[in-house]
């Protein structure tokens, strides 16, 4: 669980998938995977949260960490596919003011196309 090993370019965007849950257990395993996915972005990396079902405080710091790496490389990044109880955990904590969310992948490359 956390970050499956599923990534694709897909219109010149790197889209990782998460899947699973993401807790204190396997943060330090998703943000080593998302190294790496880091590591092989461009220009646009998006994060497809669509099959995560679960992210506690320890994952959203993973990702908040992946923004801000991607940020400094001048690399594009974006979550999408949110289920509504990991939209409202990226709401409350205020996630969703500092990382573009998008409804769908298509929306966010579309969003994230120069």
């Amino acid at each position: 669980m956390g970050l499956s090993n599923e990534w694709e370019w897909q219109d010149e965007a790197l889209i990782a998938k998460a899947d699973g849950r993401i807790d204190g257990t396997n943060a330090r395993e998703f943000q080593d995977a998302l190294e790496t996915v880091i590591k092989a972005s461009d220009k646009v990396m998006i994060l497809d949260l669509e099959r995560l079902s679960y992210i506690s405080s320890a994952g959203l710091r993973v990702i908040l960490l992946a923004a801000k790496e991607l940020r400094q490389q001048d690399t594009k990044f974006a979550v999408c596919s949110l289920s509504n109880s990991i939209r409202e955990v990226f709401e409350i904590s205020g996630f969703d003011q500092i990382i573009p969310v998008h409804a769908s992948l298509a929306e966010a490359i579309a969003a994230l196309k120069d």
